[in-house]
């Protein structure tokens, strides 16, 4: 449906779909196949970059292959120099051992101890025990470090050994290295400190590349040369140490090594130049590709609009400047029972246009000459057969690529059974009216009788008075003259009274006609007020000067009638005072009625349904008053509405329109 507030365009950089509907030639669209010889060199730098990716990822495999052997040679390098060194110095306390059995003096012996200590630093002391385990003399001190623990072991194992045994690992790292001397003469020892071993005996560039650990079997560090602390992702290898230690492990990691620069330069400029490459293709692809884009649309365009159109039950309708029609769809020929080729390039008048309104819709060709305004309309068509059609009619203007207005563009919708069916709805609205004076009317039978009867006797009294005069023979005619006028004004008063009651129940179209409200509600005040003595009810009216509208008198009355009939039952049981108001005045354009009560209020839980039909609150009550009073003020193009009194109880509010000027004119 073509409906809203901009023009619609033909082109603007998209092919039209049926050509140019102003020459008559259409375009055929040309089939092209999709040329995938534009996608090669495309391919070809995603492969290159592919291998180039690849052949660096093997190179960076296999540098990684060849760091791993070389970590693990290196890692038997440093376990192979930690075994010479200690070898060194088990060697260096088997000779001691055999020197005190051989008899060479201690002070021979202790001189060539004194000078492996200090040309051995990790060789940290020399101890001689007795047969009893007992101390005897220490190098270099007398405090210097031994192993007892190592020592009652040697003894209760008694047998002797030509290589040393190994104590238990302290915590500061040191281990103590013990035999027994020959002909079980006693015992010697040697303690060794393993961080000082690593020190001393591992080169510079072992240390610059890897950290040097010496762990025990759950892991524990006892002694390292590290300048960085691994990281969890290090690379490390681990080679047993056990012989000549129990259960301990030397493992070396090799620090992260940096990112080489060169490689990362050559990576960031092949990736630079791919992705350039990549771009420039990309553009150069769009570019030669914008005819085949825009031939793809224009098959895929004019598939859609066909099936959208045909699917379509708005007609559309397509004419130039001077009425002739361009275009047409299936929906607007179904609907006025004409066939395409019968209405495209035809002249006004149109065999669809009604010969009554000929003149009108001439008229409004004529105006929609004047400029590309969007328009829209009411308005009646004749089908093929002979029957009305009412339509909706939107006119948009039709532009083309360049911008020019070359017509319009109009939907067409079938509003024919939406009238009826508002016609069928006014018809019941005023039937609820209708029945809705009834029940006033039966509700209102007693205050009717007694305002009937107020007349009537008095009618009947000035008739007795009249009649006694007379049968005197004395009847003064100034004062019969005066008895009859009287007669005659209750006689129309009880002519009025009968009047409107026929006006409230007869069935008759609204009239709408200029109507001074604060008559209307004076009158209706004045007619209520013997039902508001029998309820107790003080009957109010506070008018304010107020421009006359366009109303039905009868219709309005009946629904003052209502509400005010309804307040005053509100106040029958619970009330917060003994008047009801009903108030006249302006508000912004609007002239307002309010009748407001002192009653008990209305329920919340009705609250929100009290103008649905069949809600009330009365035993005997129908629930229809309110919907119908609602009904009448929509009629007039008012709104009805209610909310919660001030002091209690509760204010309806009438809102009706004022005419254009009419406020400026009261």
């Amino acid at each position: 449906m073509i409906r809203g507030d901009r023009p619609v365009r033909l082109g603007g950089g998209k092919p039209a779909p049926y050509g140019d509907p102003w020459s008559g030639e259409g375009r055929v669209p040309v089939r092209r196949g999709l040329d995938l010889l534009s996608l090669v060199p495309l391919f070809a730098i995603v492969a290159l970059v592919v291998l180039v990716t690849l052949v660096i990822w093997i190179a960076n495999r296999s540098e990684t292959e060849q760091a791993r052997t070389k970590l693990a040679t290196d890692a038997l390098w440093v376990e192979q120099t930690l075994r010479f060194q200690m070898s060194v110095d088990e060697d260096m306390l088997v000779g001691m051992s055999l020197d005190t059995a051989s008899g060479i003096s201690s002070a021979t012996i202790d001189a060539r101890a004194r000078a492996h200590i200090a040309g051995s630093p990790e060789f940290l002391s020399v101890v001689w025990y007795d047969a009893e385990g007992r101390r005897i003399r220490a190098l270099p001190g007398r405090d210097a470090p031994g192993d007892d623990v190592l020592v009652g072991r040697l003894a209760q194992s008694g047998v002797g050994t030509t290589r040393p045994s190994y104590g238990d690992i302290a915590p500061d790292g040191s281990v103590a290295m013990g035999l027994a001397l020959p002909g079980r003469r006693g015992f010697v020892t040697a303690t060794l400190s393993l961080p000082l071993l690593l020190n001393r005996h591992l080169p510079w560039w072992i240390a610059e590349q890897y950290g040097v650990r010496i762990l025990d079997s759950a892991g524990t560090e006892l002694a390292a040369r590290q300048r960085l602390t691994p990281t969890a992702d290090s690379p490390s290898h681990a080679i047993s140490f056990d012989p000549p230690l129990r259960g301990v492990a030397v493992q070396i990691n090799a620090y992260q090594a940096p990112t080489s620069f060169r490689t990362t330069l050559l990576m960031a400029a092949i990736g630079g130049l791919a992705i350039f490459a990549i771009l420039a293709l990309v553009i150069l692809f769009r570019s030669a590709g914008h005819r085949r884009l825009a031939e793809l649309r224009l098959r895929n365009e004019t598939a859609f609009r066909r099936s959208m159109e045909e699917s379509l039950t708005v007609g559309l309708r397509a004419k130039d400047h001077s009425g002739r029609i361009l275009y047409v769809n299936s929906a607007f020929c179904n609907l006025v029972g004409w066939e395409v080729s019968e209405l495209v390039g035809r002249m006004p008048p149109m065999p669809y246009w009604d010969p009554e309104r000929l003149s009108e819709t001439e008229a409004r060709h004529r105006e929609m000459a004047r400029g590309p305004a969007v328009r829209s309309f009411e308005t009646r068509f004749l089908h093929r057969d002979g029957h009305e059609i009412d339509v909706q009619v939107y006119d948009a203007p039709l532009i083309d690529a360049a911008g020019k207005h070359r017509g319009w563009m109009g939907s067409v919708i079938d509003i024919t059974e939406q009238k009826r069916v508002a016609r069928l709805a006014r018809a019941q609205d005023e039937t609820m009216a209708r029945t809705g004076r009834l029940v006033t009317l039966g509700e209102m039978a007693s205050t009717l009788a007694h305002e009937l009867n107020q007349p009537l006797a008095a009618i009947a009294s000035y008739a007795a008075g009249m009649q006694n005069l007379m049968d005197r023979g004395d009847a003064d005619p100034v004062l019969m003259r005066e008895a009859n006028q009287k007669l005659a004004r209750q006689a129309d008063r009880a002519g009025q009274i009968i009047r409107r009651i026929q006006d409230l129940v007869k069935k008759r179209e609204p009239r709408f006609s200029e109507t001074r409200l604060d008559e209307v509600i004076a009158e209706t005040v004045e007619f209520l007020q013997a039902d508001a003595r029998e309820h107790r009810v003080e009957l109010a009216a506070a008018i304010a000067p107020v421009p006359p509208v366009e109303a039905d008198r009868i219709l309005l009355e009946q629904v003052l009638i209502n509400l005010i009939r309804n307040g005053m039952e509100a106040m029958g049981e619970s009330r917060s005072g003994d008047g009801l108001e009903v108030r006249l005045m302006t508000e912004a354009g609007h002239v307002v009625i309010e009748v407001a009560d002192c009653g008990a209020g209305i329920a919340p839980e009705l609250a929100g349904r009290l103008f649905d039909a069949f809600a009330t609150t009365k035993p005997q009550g129908m629930g229809m008053g309110l919907k119908i009073c609602r009904s009448i003020v929509e009629l007039h193009g008012g709104l009805l509405t209610h909310r919660p009194g001030a002091g209690g109880g509760t204010v309806f509010r009438i809102l009706l329109p004022l005419r254009a000027g009419a406020e400026k004119a009261a």
